[in-house]
């Protein structure tokens, strides 16, 4: 065997932790440990476009509808990521909603729930609301057009909200995310939705009749497909073909 064989031996040896002496064992691996691995998966410079689009809307008894929509787009090429924000208002048959009369207890520990939390509940009758979460993957040569959405961009520490008949949106950019929160007229109920510190909260309390409340959020990624060339993806391996001839 050749000198150079035996010294990358000995480097091996030397570098192998000492509860790995009694030889190459699988080690089982702490839930801790594995936790921190989670969502890691992709190579870096994979994704070449990423974009986000919420959405919260409230339309009451007669009609009125309040909300707002957000969208973002993040590329190589973006200077600096900006969400831009449009209200949404429509008037109904002009007739008031009555007064909600239901009443909902608890729930104040899903605002600090992690990962995708999402709560509907209802204290009153012919109620409807949707929760819903969309996430689309793609591979391309390119990144798609950047297109600029309409509507106002939102700054960190800035609220941008509107009302009518329906009830109040306020949509709100904090160091970690953004938070789109509706307010109901006549005691209705509210609705939140926010992206935020890795996690998704989507949560609507409903304590008046007749309303329907829409929560949606949507995730773009686009991923490169012209990956890395097969010399590329084996170079370490192709490093540890002299260790097969001294049995490892």
């Amino acid at each position: 065997m050749k000198s150079s064989y035996w010294l990358a031996a000995a480097c091996l040896v030397a570098s192998i932790p000492a509860y790995a002496g009694a030889g190459f064992k699988p080690i089982e691996i702490k839930d801790s440990e594995l936790a921190q691995l989670r969502g890691r998966y992709v190579m870096p410079g994979r994704i070449i476009s990423f974009g986000v689009v919420m959405s919260s809307t409230w339309r009451n008894a007669s009609g009125d509808l309040i909300g707002a929509s957000s969208a973002l787009q993040i590329q190589a090429a973006t200077i600096k990521p900006e969400f831009y924000v449009s209200t949404i208002k429509q008037t109904g048959n002009g007739t008031p909603a009555l007064q909600g009369t239901g009443n909902v207890i608890g729930g104040a520990a899903l605002s600090s729930t992690q990962g995708i939390t999402q709560s509907v509940r209802a204290a009153g009758d012919g109620n409807s609301a949707y929760n819903n979460v969309a996430i689309d993957v793609k591979e391309s040569n390119s990144p798609p057009p950047i297109v600029t959405p309409a509507g106002q961009v939102l700054t960190a520490g800035q609220t941008i909200s509107a009302n009518n008949a329906a009830g109040s949106i306020a949509v709100s950019a904090t160091g970690s995310g953004i938070q789109m929160a509706i307010q109901a007229n006549n005691n209705q109920g509210s609705a939140l939705q926010q992206v935020a510190q890795g996690g998704l909260l989507q949560n609507t309390r409903l304590l008046g009749n007749s309303n329907m409340v829409n929560n949606l959020t949507q995730l773009s990624v686009v991923l490169n497909n012209n990956g890395p060339s097969p010399g590329a993806l084996d170079c370490n391996l192709t490093q540890l073909k002299g260790l097969r001839t001294m049995g490892y």
